[in-house]
């Protein structure tokens, strides 16, 4: 397939907002995807018809009731959608994204047509390296009809269950995923490979090399330790970007907590990394 072929996509979007809002940044990230395929949105959140009408002219379908299932739960009501309404087998590559963060940052395109060029039937945006077990992160994945129009897949999809901790979701369907993918001697390939937690930490390292997105878990670790990170990022973005996020930022966790996060003052700054490293020490002691 060249690059200026046709390539008909379909992202299935999983969303989170507990105010149950359609916030500028999700809205953003579901523009700019619905611009190279069609986008199914699912949220695990009760949203009312008001908010729907926000992000509906850029989706085939949009639902918004919440289900506690996580990510992989509006996965799996997406799939079905798209099964029961949609002809699949009209698609060259589907994608299972979700909002856990902010971006994209860049132009998507380029990143879209690199990870079809793998000659992979499987692909993401990060492999997670360092741990037990190594494997696609599941907030940007996508595969060719090899893997969606599969029995297994459709199985481990549509089997989702509630489970009581968020962990279980990474053990379960992310680790999952890829499991089921190595079982079936299925190839992958992920455009980035991160050790362990680097994706949260590594913020301004990330941007530098042109990963598209940053996570929104970056922005609450380590007592505040990331902001200088993050301000640099956002210092960096087209204006109406950096606006949308700092909007969604401060629906999330308030306009104080924000302010404080992203302060210039180097004191603050170090005291917090020093209130880190403190905890860090005395967590080890106590093992």
């Amino acid at each position: 397939m060249t690059y200026m072929q046709r390539i008909n996509r379909i992202f299935l979007i999983a969303g989170y907002d507990k105010n149950g809002k359609i916030n500028p940044a999700l809205l953003h990230q579901v523009r700019e995807l619905s611009q190279h395929g069609d986008c199914v949105l699912v949220m695990d959140s009760d949203c009312d018809e008001s908010e729907i009408a926000k992000i509906k002219p850029y989706c085939l379908y949009v639902a918004a009731t919440r289900h506690g299932e996580y990510d992989f739960g509006s996965y799996k009501r997406a799939f079905i959608w798209a099964t029961e309404n949609t002809d699949l087998s009209s698609y060259d590559f589907m994608y299972m994204v979700n909002d856990s963060v902010y971006g994209p940052l860049f132009d998507i395109e380029p990143y879209l047509h690199k990870m079809e060029s793998f000659g992979t039937d499987a692909f993401g945006m990060v492999k997670k390296t360092g741990g037990r077990f190594e494997h696609i992160q599941s907030w940007f994945i996508g595969m060719t009809p090899k893997i969606f129009l599969s029995q297994w897949f459709n199985r481990f999809i549509t089997s989702v269950k509630k489970v009581k901790y968020k962990t279980m979701v990474t053990a379960l369907y992310e680790n999952g995923f890829t499991r089921l993918l190595n079982k079936y001697n299925i190839e992958w390939c992920c455009l980035y490979n991160i050790f362990n937690r680097g994706i949260y930490n590594r913020i301004k390292h990330l941007y530098l090399i042109k990963m598209p997105f940053m996570k929104k878990l970056a922005w609450t670790r380590h007592y505040g330790s990331f902001g200088r990170q993050i301000l640099f990022v956002l210092n960096r973005l087209q204006p109406s970007l950096r606006n949308d996020i700092l909007a969604s930022a401060r629906m999330t966790w308030g306009d104080e907590y924000i302010d404080w996060l992203l302060t210039r003052n180097i004191v603050k700054i170090i005291l917090r990394k020093i209130k880190y490293t403190i905890s860090r020490i005395m967590c080890k002691k106590h093992k």
